[in-house]
């Protein structure tokens, strides 16, 4: 019997962010017939607030695919529109909304999903931001199919990644969905044609990531060196690292080095080590951390080889 060939298929694809465009282009440059696309509606932004399309929506729009932007899935015009094109598959990468069964049920091959973490471990919206957070060393993306829950389909295919101890959540997130797009085609199809077994996720592993919220930013110089660089990497896209200074003011992070040289211990958490010849570097509660980037609250983001002068050695940097 002749195999299947995925790019006969017609594919709809979901998803909004740059990670999702990424497997979006890669499959639309390797020749599957992707016939429309579904992601979140534009969004102001900026602090003029302009009116702007998310990267999914740019790539179909050059691709003469048409977009469809629903505010939700649950309702009868989302259905009749994706059903309208007749699907034989449905690929999604970082959407925003869980999928309803009706919609699940409408192609003959299902729906794969292309998720930023070794499943079941960090089911959820922020897999790429937690694993930094909490210093993780390694990650990975986990193509399954979906059913109705949150993350909970069987697995597959999965990939590891090994999470570099600088990368942030943009440098992270765009090697996961370059080894998404990479990994996609082979998939799917193998999918098709049978040649892989999908593996039920070992529940009792299964942990969860929330949304981040603007609060989880904080951080307070008591707390180790290597928390605090974790945080900065995790969150500098949003909502970004940061501490309060005397008066109630945010003094924000953007990127940080562990210090690993010595020193000396005696100084109080906050207290400036070393101030000049480029280098900011500030004792925190174990250890000390080498600050990169950093922005005052109504200043210019600079970097810390910029501005270093302005500080003291052996005073609070904030």
């Amino acid at each position: 019997m002749t195999d299947l060939n995925g790019k006969d298929l017609k594919i709809v694809f979901m998803g909004t962010p740059e990670f999702a465009s990424v497997i979006l282009d890669a499959l639309i440059k390797d020749g599957y017939n992707v016939v429309m696309t579904l992601c979140q509606p534009d969004k102001p932004v900026g602090r003029k607030h302009v009116l702007t399309a998310p990267p999914v929506k740019e790539l179909s729009v050059q691709n003469n695919i048409t977009c469809y932007q629903p505010k939700t899935l649950r309702d009868k015009e989302a259905f009749d529109t994706i059903k309208s094109v007749a699907p034989d598959l449905i690929v999604t990468a970082a959407y925003g909304k869980i999928l309803p069964a009706d919609i699940l049920n409408i192609p003959e091959f299902g729906c794969l999903n292309c998720h930023g973490s070794l499943l079941p471990a960090r089911r959820g919206a922020a897999p790429v931001q937690r694993a930094i957070l909490e210093g993780d060393k390694v990650t990975g993306v986990t193509i399954m199919k979906m059913d109705e829950g949150m993350d909970t389909g069987d697995i597959l295919s999965e990939v590891k990644v090994d999470i570099d101890p600088d990368i942030h959540t943009s440098g992270l997130m765009d090697l996961l969905a370059k080894k998404s797009a990479e990994l996609l085609p082979t998939v799917i199809e193998d999918y098709i044609n049978g040649r892989i077994t999908p593996v039920k996720q070992d529940e009792s592993l299964a942990t969860s990531c929330p949304p981040i919220r603007s609060e989880e930013g904080y951080f307070t110089w008591d707390q180790d060196a290597l928390c605090i660089h974790n945080r900065v990497r995790a969150l500098s896209t949003w909502p970004g690292a940061y501490t309060l200074t005397a008066d109630g003011k945010k003094f924000k992070v953007y990127d940080s080095r562990v210090y690993d040289a010595d020193l000396g211990d005696d100084a109080l958490p906050g207290t400036v080590l070393k101030a000049g010849k480029g280098d900011l570097i500030v004792r925190c509660g174990r250890g000390a951390i080498k600050l990169l980037v950093i922005q005052t609250e109504g200043g210019k983001r600079l970097n810390a080889s910029d501005c270093a002068h302005n500080y003291v050695t052996g005073a609070m940097i904030c």
